[in-house]
């Protein structure tokens, strides 16, 4: 699994809480999707599964090293949701719970990762809970969510909060620009768009993505003109809809920026024409009402089963040309 630079710091902190014997069974580390948090959690299972750590590192040369750089060590236990489902039941919980409680298979510590521990079934995280309470002898629970809030407060209650910091805006570009030529605007852009986790920033660049968001933000600036944006469907109904509704809010979000002369805190630094002509189409009132119905679309797409996608696009789309259709002031 590969390193990044950003994860020192926060990997000596944890290992040295470890070796100074204040560790916590249980770490509940809360991260942005493309932060690196599985880098971190996986260095730290090695470490706490190797047999000969040297200091800060694995010794990388012992059986359980070897086992878990071929990724079948038999006391790392990864806890996810069974493919084609968001959400974990309780029988991997308690499969993987059972397990725990035989003697290690390499004699030393166990480990379980759970990276979405926000996909936990009540059932399954009222299960995990009493075996946090009562943990098994050198058993080591890593969760990880986006938002400590969306978990149970009996479950986070049991756990060592541990917030993985964005890494400097700075770091993340020289980074990025390491791994990927591109041009330092679209670096910063595409930073903003993934929250500042730059392994998400780094995916959203890559060329065949960065046309797909280039050419909705183009043909936006085209139909905008015509009042014509329901011939955004084809733009918009895929089966990534739930991003690129991102990148749209984000436009609408910039608008309001511009109407209030925020330009300096616009998220698309690339796009700062259609922000304009997004602001300059469109009251206040009805840009907030447009980007509040994309918001709650998008939360649909995410959240209700078997929605019929196209509907709801066409609908949003049909409301968002309703509001375009009354008068507006200069800016």
């Amino acid at each position: 699994m590969n390193w990044y630079p950003w994860l020192n710091g926060p990997y000596r902190q944890l290992i040295g809480q470890y070796q100074a014997g204040r560790g916590h069974h249980a770490l509940l580390i809360q991260a942005e999707e493309g932060n690196g948090a599985d880098a971190l959690v996986y260095g730290l299972s090695r470490w706490l599964l190797c047999q000969h750590p040297q200091g800060e590192k694995s010794c990388g040369e012992c059986h359980s090293c070897r086992l878990m750089l071929a990724g079948n060590h038999p006391d790392w236990h990864v806890l996810a949701p069974e493919k084609g489902k968001s959400a974990l039941g309780i029988d991997r919980v308690r499969q993987v719970i059972d397990s725990l409680y035989h003697h290690a298979q390499q004699g030393g510590a166990k480990v379980v990762w759970l990276a979405q521990a926000e996909g936990l079934t009540e059932a399954a995280a009222n299960a995990l809970l009493k075996t946090l309470e009562e943990p098994p002898e050198k058993t080591h629970f890593l969760l990880g969510c986006r938002s400590a809030a969306r978990l149970l407060p009996t479950l986070r209650s049991r756990c060592s909060y541990w917030p993985l910091p964005t890494p400097p805006e700075a770091l993340s570009s020289q980074w990025i620009l390491r791994q990927q030529p591109a041009e330092a605007q679209s670096v910063a852009t595409a930073l903003k768009l993934s929250r500042g986790a730059p392994l998400a920033a780094a995916a959203l660049l890559q060329p065949e993505r960065w046309q797909q968001r280039q050419q909705l933000c183009r043909m936006l600036g085209e139909l905008l003109p015509t009042r014509n944006l329901l011939a955004l469907l084809p733009q918009l109904n895929h089966e990534d809809a739930a991003e690129r509704l991102h990148w749209l809010s984000t436009l609408l979000l910039d608008a309001l920026k511009w109407q209030q002369g925020a330009f300096h805190y616009l998220l698309n630094q690339d796009q700062q024409p259609l922000a304009a002509a997004l602001a300059a189409a469109h009251s206040p009132g009805a840009l907030q009402a447009t980007l509040q119905a994309w918001l709650t679309c998008r939360h649909q797409l995410l959240t209700v089963t078997a929605v019929n996608r196209e509907l709801l696009l066409t609908e949003c789309l049909l409301g968002w040309e309703a509001r375009l259709a009354a008068p507006t002031p200069s800016f």
